[in-house]
């Protein structure tokens, strides 16, 4: 609906109590780009779309029947053969077309020349904690904890995406006129909650905007304590993304007459408001955020590490404490980069723990038949790829490589996504993507984010075996909230496993568990390579959707068929033993 030229635009209040409709603008950023000469599949062009599947369908006959074909024949002879050459098929490292939705195929020629070796000197740590702090959250101060449970309270009684997210919608005005009373009615929420008299007088007056800064405020704590702290808000986060995402729609705008999405506080952004960045280049500052942990290190060890540890902070503190920067200021400071560093420890570390058992159990010289073989045959087992053991080798450390360099740039990733998510010029459409409704959207700051990891991940494995395909605003994963919860599952699907094998020399000290350790694996030893020589095979073996597309080689598919293997662990025969460990599932908690 759109208002005569000469009259003028409802006013909110009008709009809330139903006595009008809001206006449209011609070119929403849910409306479909106008001059496309051809439909779209999952937003882009069908012809580009069915090229991707084309490429993914031959990649696919190459991993089942390459033995068949000859070593002469891949992937890339038989595009070009069938298919003809495309200047699109692969994203380089310069190009712009991370906008596109759909899989991006990421061009995995080598680009070592042009890079640094990496190393772990002094002043490439420094380097490193300088880079991190851009994107590491402020910890949350008391004052703002309160806040944070009037944000968790207003969102976990909310049912915004249940009435918004729907197909009875019959016009868009209908959605964007709810879309607007269950925002004001969060808004009104917060208010009343906070202040009973404010939030009388606005719900009242219908004035929001007198209290822009609070709400932006509050949405914003809630944003920095979900990145802070991934397994917390699993539900709540996603309402308050969708509805942040829909606050940004030009004609709501319009309405609202004020902006309430606002940057995530970081650490490098408080220190330069303070004019304070050189603490970030002292070299003390690796010792004073360093994660303290007792993994394999005796209690006075650990000990000694506390009070090397609170000594660097106390000196850190003393030498940068003035009248821009106070005492609690710096110490908040060094524990934000604190915080960061413990959730490596529980997200990262368990990835190169996995790394290290695939080393030091399984080396790529085993032969196919050797007992501890990692090689994998199509139709085997649930398998959908066919792997001899050094390439299977090869396919999981390359995996889990690059989940080590996801999981190290999470909080970094994290901030793209949201940038991605609230991007007012980045339209979205809602759409049944066969894992129900879903808003699918591009996300091209992720995807150069993939490029630059991806790189990183084959430079320290030094090949690349495999699909290249990142799947982003399309069916597999719709947008960038979908990416980021899928790589949060990976701790979650990997501390376990670690827990486990951790687990069992203690858990054979029981004589009858020895016992039943030794009459199903034969002896401690390999009871724990076992369960390895599985998870190495089947979590990397292709598995877990209806066709290749969705899963086999490309990089969201490697997770799927970890997913998969997570799914049909209780039918395993070492399923006693991750009882035994204290094992209870993969999937944590949904509660706060």
């Amino acid at each position: 609906m759109s208002s005569g030229s000469g009259a003028p635009p409802p006013s909110l209040s009008d709009v809330l109590d139903g006595r009008a409709e809001p206006v449209l603008s011609q070119n929403g950023p849910l409306d479909v780009k106008a001059g496309q000469g051809e439909p779209l599949v999952d937003g882009v062009p069908v012809s580009k779309a069915f090229r991707h599947r084309e490429k993914m369908l031959l990649q696919a006959v190459v991993e089942k029947y390459g033995e068949k074909l000859g070593k002469e024949v891949s992937a890339e002879s038989l595009v070009a053969e069938f298919l003809g050459e495309s200047s699109e098929d692969k994203i380089g490292k310069n190009s712009d077309s991370y906008t596109a939705r759909g899989a991006l195929d990421i061009d995995t020629e080598m680009e070592t020349n042009d890079e640094a070796s990496s190393s772990n000197s002094a002043e490439d740590l420094l380097a490193n904690i300088i880079d991190r702090a851009k994107y590491v959250p402020l910890r949350l101060t008391l004052p703002e904890r309160k806040l944070l449970r009037l944000c968790e309270a207003t969102l976990n009684v909310s049912e915004y995406t249940d009435k918004v997210d729907i197909l009875t919608w019959k016009s868009k005005t209908g959605r964007i006129h709810e879309q607007i009373r269950d925002i004001c009615a969060i808004l009104s929420g917060l208010a009343i909650a906070a202040d009973y008299e404010v939030g009388q007088k606005m719900i009242k007056d219908r004035t929001f905007e007198d209290n822009a800064e609070f709400f932006a405020m509050v949405f914003e704590i809630g944003r920095r304590h979900k990145i802070l702290n991934p397994e917390c808000m699993r539900t709540d986060y996603g309402k308050l993304i969708h509805m942040l995402m829909d606050s940004q729609h030009p004609d709501i705008q319009r309405l609202l007459e004020f902006n309430f999405v606002r940057k995530v506080r970081t650490v490098y952004d408080f220190l330069a408001d303070k004019q304070c960045l050189e603490l970030l280049k002292s070299p003390e500052i690796v010792v004073a955020t360093t994660a303290i942990v007792d993994r394999n290190r005796s209690r006075g060890e650990v000990q000694q590490a506390i009070r090397v540890k609170e000594a660097a902070v106390k000196r850190l503190i003393h030498k940068f404490s003035s009248d821009n920067m106070s005492d609690e200021e710096i110490e908040w400071c060094l524990y934000s980069i604190g915080d960061n560093s413990s959730f490596l420890v529980f997200n990262r570390d368990p990835v190169d723990h996995m790394i290290e058992y695939l080393e030091a159990n399984f080396p790529p010289t085993l032969a196919n038949d050797h007992k501890r073989s990692l090689a994998i045959r199509a139709g085997s087992k649930g398998a959908r790829l066919s792997h001899g053991h050094s390439q299977q080798y090869q396919y999981a450390l390359q995996s889990l490589t690059l989940w080590r360099e996801i999981q190290n740039d999470m909080f970094k990733l994290w901030c793209l996504a949201e940038e991605d998510l609230l991007d007012s010029g980045n339209y979205y459409s809602l759409r049944d993507t066969g894992q129900g409704l879903n808003r699918v959207q591009s996300a091209p700051r992720i995807g150069r984010a993939m490029h630059e990891i991806l790189h990183r991940a084959q430079k320290k494995v030094g090949s690349w075996i495999g699909s290249s395909v990142v799947h982003l605003g399309d069916h597999n994963v719709p947008n960038a909230l979908m990416f980021i919860d899928k790589y949060t599952q990976v701790p979650r699907i990997l501390n376990p496993i670690v827990n486990v094998i951790d687990s069992i020399p203690r858990l054979a000290e029981d004589k009858t568990v020895a016992e039943l350790m030794e009459r199903n694996c034969g002896s401690i030893k390999d009871c724990q390579l076992d369960i390895l020589q599985d998870f190495f095979k089947h979590a990397f073996d292709g598995s877990g959707a209806d066709n290749f597309y969705d899963a086999g080689s490309c990089i969201d598919g490697r997770l799927t068929s970890a997913w998969n293997w997570c799914n049909k662990l209780d039918k395993k025969s070492y399923y006693p033993i991750f009882k035994l460990a204290g094992f209870t599932g993969f999937d944590g908690s949904f509660k706060n």
